[in-house]
């Protein structure tokens, strides 16, 4: 074992020793309580009643906001932090942007070129691009408001998913829809009334379905190049010469002739409008 793997190795250890044992004093410690009872400067909302009489980990807030302490936020950005790669690839354009990437990149037949991190980069970038709009939406009648104490986290909770299941439903077709809620046994009149659990995984076949159908159009150009290549290799007697080494410099140059990357990412980002 290499020393780096070593390292990660002791370190990931370490990390779970810890959150063990966070785990464990937050479940099995007596609960504290505070000093002093009742309303103070600083806060004026507060209650003289004692909501907590058993052990273990409660949290408890009161006030017209309702905001909640700079430690439970820190706790919820940090969830949402670890969350955020699944949140990006089910619920955002990610997944079709890479997937037709990945297909160009096999069409040209250039093994590691784009390399993966320059493909992952731009879809990222080309996500951000999309999903703009629709950040924005959930910043202004969600976040900003939640933060000003103005509304409540419940309504924060379902300002922000009226965007994204806005966008979710743009991108989804009736037939995925419709097998998904035939599955969970779930009648819709409207889209509003297909629960978030059936709308994700529609969403996300319909993404594979669109990407494997946009790389399939991309694929025709390059298998006519394969195919005429391979021709002429047999009838000049040249069969033991790998197909692959001489067409890959004709599908380069066509690519760079046709403007490739223009049309592969303006169509491919217009699809989404």
């Amino acid at each position: 074992m290499s020393k780096w793997k070593k390292i990660y190795c002791i370190s990931s250890i370490i990390c779970l020793v810890v959150a063990i044992g966070i785990g464990c004093a937050l479940m099995f410690s007596d609960t504290a309580y505070a000093t002093e009872y009742g309303a103070t400067p600083n806060a004026p909302n507060a209650s003289n009643q004692r909501t907590a009489t058993g052990t273990g980990f409660n949290l408890s807030f009161n006030g017209d906001t309702g905001s909640l302490s700079a430690t439970v936020e820190m706790l919820i950005i940090l969830t949402v932090i670890a969350l955020a790669p699944s949140i990006l690839v089910m619920l955002t354009s990610f997944t079709r942007i890479i997937v037709v990437l990945h297909f160009t990149r096999a069409a040209l037949g250039t093994q590691t070129s784009p390399p993966n991190q320059v493909m992952i980069g731009l879809a990222l970038f080309l996500t951000l691009f999309i999903m703009w709009p629709t950040f924005s939406t959930i910043y202004d009648t969600a976040i900003q408001p939640f933060d000003q104490g103005q509304i409540t986290q419940e309504e924060a909770l379902d300002r922000a998913g009226k965007p994204i299941r806005d966008f979710m439903y743009g991108q989804t077709q009736t037939k995925d829809l419709d097998l998904f809620c035939d599955i969970a046994n779930v009648q819709y009149e409207d889209y509003d009334d297909v629960p978030f659990t059936v709308l994700v995984p529609s969403f996300i076949v319909s993404e594979l379905r669109t990407a494997f159908i946009i790389g399939f159009l991309i694929y025709i150009p390059f298998i006519v190049i394969d195919m005429v290549i391979s021709s002429v290799l047999m009838s000049m007697g040249m069969m033991m010469l790998p197909p692959t080494t001489i067409s890959m410099p004709f599908k380069i140059l066509l690519f760079v002739l046709a403007d490739g990357w223009n049309l592969v990412i303006g169509n491919l980002v217009k699809t989404f409008y």
